[in-house]
């Protein structure tokens, strides 16, 4: 590695650092006010919050590296030229070819860190969450729930209401339980309640003195009920939609489905880090400045540029999910175009540098 390579290494080594550690910090300090609101609620236990923030910042940090990387090889490189050392490097001889190499060279092992964390970590920390969360978020655990306020669980639609809880048996006074299902919803009022079973996936109540009421959607074929021994409620179990059980399915699992959603989610994973390292390197054309000119001059359109490849990647996804674009080359293609954009600004640059020699 050469004297021109390692100075420029150390240059962008320093504010990715601080930079992944301001972001996993902002992303952090978000994750843990969402679930406290919810801990607050009473939808979430308050012990299960520092490991939902956990397990959020390692899904999360599969887009914060890259942008951070790609970010701070910007910053770098502007102020570089902005004090007219990258001028000074081209007037020594050397060749553009030295800048892109130096910023491979950072950001190669950042690329297969990504990746790592798309193909294997990212998906891992979505089951430990959606488990920790069906553990912990059912609405049907009476650690949490508060009596006097509408307990709703945004994650089914479910509402309980109770005038009174005790903890320690789990009993529930003169209790409101709404329970939508599709084309109909069905409403519970019992003078005393208590939870048999608070496994999301068969959540089982039993309910004493009481009145049901099963509303259909679709006409009037309404039904109501009365009770005055023990009615046992068994209420629908907490389901995740597809999208989340895709996110937490195995690398491996996707790799042997025929599905095109799955086939999507498997190609998005494997893009992951050479699409960090591709959108790092294509930071060093965007970010040239013409010397003394404001370092950062070059930021709007280093963000558009971001913008315009992060949504067509998530566009890209869906379209092959929906079977829109074929599987070949899929969501393969925007690393494809990311890769002929920098090959022309390559060339474009070692073009300019002959003219400058001759």
């Amino acid at each position: 590695m050469g004297l021109i390579e390692r100075y420029i290494i150390a240059e962008i080594r320093r504010p990715v650092t601080i930079m992944v550690s301001i972001l996993t910090f902002i992303f952090a300090s978000y994750s843990a006010e969402r679930y406290l609101t919810q801990a607050t609620n009473g939808t979430l236990a308050l012990q299960s919050v520092a490991d939902m923030v956990m397990y959020k910042v390692i899904i999360g940090l599969e887009m914060l590296v890259p942008v951070a990387l790609y970010t701070s090889v910007a910053m770098a490189l502007g102020r570089l030229y902005h004090d007219s050392e990258i001028t000074a490097i081209f007037a020594s001889g050397s060749s553009p070819a030295r800048l892109y190499k130096a910023i491979a060279l950072i950001s190669l092992p950042v690329a297969i860190a990504v990746t790592v964390l798309s193909v294997y970590g990212r998906p891992w920390a979505y089951t430990q969450s959606y488990q920790l969360e069906q553990q912990s978020k059912t609405d049907l655990d009476v650690s949490h729930l508060l009596p006097q306020r509408f307990n709703l669980n945004p994650d089914n639609g479910r509402m309980i209401l109770a005038e009174s809880i005790n903890k320690q048996s789990g009993d529930l006074s003169e209790t409101l339980i709404y329970d939508p299902a599709e084309g109909k919803s069905r409403i519970f009022r019992a003078h005393s309640a208590k939870v048999i079973d608070a496994n999301p996936a068969a959540p089982v109540v039993e309910l004493t003195q009481g009145s049901s009421y099963t509303l259909d959607h679709q006409d009037s074929r309404d039904v109501v009920n009365t009770f005055n021994n023990k009615l046992l409620l068994q209420l629908k179990p907490l389901e995740l939609e597809p999208d989340n059980k895709r996110k937490s399915t195995s690398t491996a699992m996707l790799s042997i489905s025929a599905q095109p959603q799955d086939k999507a989610e498997l190609q998005w994973r494997e893009t992951r880090g050479i699409s960090a390292m591709l959108l790092a390197l294509l930071a060093v054309p965007l970010s040239r400045t013409a010397p003394r000119k404001g370092r950062f001059s070059t930021l709007l359109p280093v963000a558009l540029v971001f913008a315009v490849i992060f949504y067509a990647g998530n566009i890209c996804r869906t379209l092959v999910g929906n079977a829109v674009i074929p599987l070949t080359p899929g969501v393969w293609l925007i690393p494809l175009v990311m890769s002929v954009a920098l090959l022309a600004f390559l060339i474009r640059d070692l073009s300019l540098l002959r003219r400058r020699l001759k």
